[in-house]
């Protein structure tokens, strides 16, 4: 009997491994092999009744998109974190939260009845910014903090900001279903992000839950301290200063490819001026040479 429930139980642990290898697309694995990185933590959450989540969208007038229903009915949240050892000391830094069900809160709470009739809120701060056309050719427009968007959170961000799921051009009684994932930074400004919760979701994952790897979809970026962090854990190499959109007018998105995407920055080949300043002769072709030859050592 005993050895009937141990091998139940060690069933168990191999399915509920197995979600966690498929959930976390690997990452944990990949975690665990880094130099420093220590305590890497998955909290693992039985998946959503369905029921809770058609009573979300009967109270909320919002239709969930097909990925995240499908994500909570295979887990309710989803909460991963790591840390680095510094001198003998764990200190925090990896966390990567999408909040569950129960969770998934609107970012504007209703007025209350004790509340002043004065009072500012986050309506108040809504405005149209000023932009030429060339300027929104490839940003939609930015959600609302009246009624005309619906905004959920998803993430919390460690207080650097808010990671929330948005219903837009939305009607008072009217059910939506379009929704896009915005985060709204502390300064109370939006930016969009990606357009399905499944890009986000591969987002999260591939910058391993860094501190404030949302801004790196921003103008400004994030932190100096949050760009060290970045340089010595980031395992998809790419530029803060760069702009998120590419030439043919689409909006950057990493593909998680473990076999790819963690895979170190290859060298540049070497300049070809180096091999012409050689070959040329002349006073002139030789100080050069000599300076193709500097620049190469400095590399």
């Amino acid at each position: 009997m005993s050895s009937a429930i141990l091998m139940e139980e060690t069933k168990e642990k191999l399915v509920s491994k197995c979600v966690a290898e498929r959930l976390t697309l690997g990452i944990t694995r990949i975690l665990e092999n880094m130099p420093g990185v220590v305590d890497v933590r998955f909290a693992e959450r039985e998946p959503a009744e369905k029921r809770s989540l058609l009573s979300w969208e009967q109270k909320y007038s919002c239709i969930l998109p097909e990925d995240l229903r499908d994500f909570y009915l295979t887990i309710d949240g989803f909460t991963l974190t790591w840390s680095v050892k510094l001198d003998d000391e764990c200190v925090p830094l990896g966390c990567m939260t999408i909040n569950s069900v129960g969770r998934l809160c609107p970012l504007l709470q209703p007025v209350s009845l004790f509340s002043l009739p004065n009072a500012p809120s986050l309506a108040d701060l809504d405005w149209e910014e000023s932009s030429t056309p060339s300027e929104l050719q490839h940003v939609p427009a930015a959600p609302h903090f009246d009624a005309r968007s619906r905004i959920f959170e998803l993430d919390s961000c460690g207080g650097n900001g808010k990671v929330c799921l948005v219903y837009k051009n939305c009607t008072p009684g009217v059910v939506v279903q379009q929704s896009e994932v915005w985060f709204l930074d502390r300064s109370l400004c939006w930016h969009f992000m990606t357009a399905t919760f499944t890009a986000y979701y591969r987002l999260m994952i591939t910058h391993l839950g860094l501190p404030e790897w949302q801004y790196a979809y921003t103008p400004y970026g994030p932190s100096p301290q949050a760009k060290q962090w970045a340089s010595l854990y980031q395992p998809l190499t790419f530029s803060y200063e760069l702009s998120q959109v590419d030439p043919a007018g689409d909006f950057f998105v990493n593909k998680l490819d473990p076999a790819k995407a963690f895979k170190g920055k290859a060298k540049a080949p070497p300049p070809t001026k180096k091999q012409s300043t050689q070959c040329s002769s002349g006073g002139a072709s030789k100080g050069q040479g000599n300076i193709g030859r500097l620049s190469g050592a400095k590399r």
